[in-house]
């Protein structure tokens, strides 16, 4: 008797397809480039003015900063709202762009979802942090962007200036409301917060001068 072998067939495993935002399509895919690309370590990548656009993360003392920000936000939040700096990406596809805020308040609900993206829409809050490679985009890019999506409150400490401003009353041509204070003073934050922010300690340095970036 003879048996006869059949030769195994290869198994392909369906592809997971990448869930990308609603919005022009070469915006779809550069968000595809972006979930699928690897970044180097120490870098994150967002999607800035129709590129894809990889910068360092923050300086080790910035944290300090962050933590005292975060940790005064906390009890002053609106309800559902919730306030963190761990690494996720907003989607801003009316502005074709998807940001990595350095700190922001967002709905919690936004939250609930398998994808690796958030909705921009669901932002109250963002807080950017300068440094010498992002300053630029920091103020020129994101600052209308942000704007142009409703988003409640920006937040932009320039960690060069040593000086907080604050953004509020969004319009599609920017925001309407600015004051901007030096490191040191007590910060005023506007509807939907409405309470006052220490931002003592804001510009120290640990030890040593700063180093370039």
């Amino acid at each position: 008797m003879t048996e006869t072998l059949e030769r195994p067939t290869a198994r392909t495993t369906p592809m997971t397809p990448i869930e990308t935002p609603e919005g022009p399509p070469r915006y779809q895919a550069l968000f595809r480039t972006l979930l699928t690309m690897e970044v180097p370590e120490g870098y994150r990548a967002e999607i800035i003015g129709g590129n894809i656009v990889m910068s360092p993360w923050s300086k080790g003392y910035y944290l300090d900063v962050m933590d005292a920000l975060v940790e005064q936000l906390m009890p002053r939040l609106p309800e559902g709202q919730r306030v963190s700096y761990a690494p996720f990406l907003f989607a801003l596809p009316g502005q074709e762009r998807a940001y990595g805020p350095d700190i922001y308040v967002a709905a919690r609900e936004a939250f609930r979802t398998h994808d690796r993206y958030i909705d921009g829409e669901a932002l109250t809050l963002v807080a950017e942090l300068t440094s010498d490679s992002t300053r630029t985009v920091d103020w020129t890019d994101k600052l209308p962007a942000y704007a142009k999506a409703s988003v409640p409150v920006y937040l932009l400490l320039d960690m060069q200036e040593l000086t907080l401003s604050v953004f509020a009353s969004p319009t599609p041509l920017g925001y309407a409301e600015r004051r901007t204070y030096e490191f040191g003073d007590i910060v005023h934050l506007p509807s939907p917060f409405d309470c006052d922010i220490d931002t003592a300690g804001f510009g120290a340095m640990p030890g040593k001068e700063a180093e370039g970036e």
